[in-house]
């Protein structure tokens, strides 16, 4: 994940599916300094722990890209 991203992600009141591999989590806050973000998992809230912002990855996103590729494909079919 981009920094700027986790930052946003972590000052907005919305709840973005942030996850570490696997594990849906919740940004609490972002050290630009270090690039690490303070975060918990979902299913275990009292375990926090620091980790690199790049190991966090935003599904929403993901999936927005999947489908502006899949759109991309289709309309490259119909102007064949």
């Amino acid at each position: 994940m981009d920094l700027n991203r986790a930052k946003e992600i972590a000052a907005s009141p919305i709840m973005e599916d942030v996850r570490l591999n696997g594990a849906r989590v919740y940004i609490q806050h972002v050290d630009e300094a270090t690039e690490t973000a303070r975060i918990y998992s979902l299913d275990e809230p009292d375990n926090e722990m620091d980790v690199a912002v790049r190991s966090l990855q935003e599904l929403s996103s993901m999936m927005g890209m999947e489908v502006d590729q899949v759109a991309c494909r289709v309309s490259d079919i119909g102007a064949e």
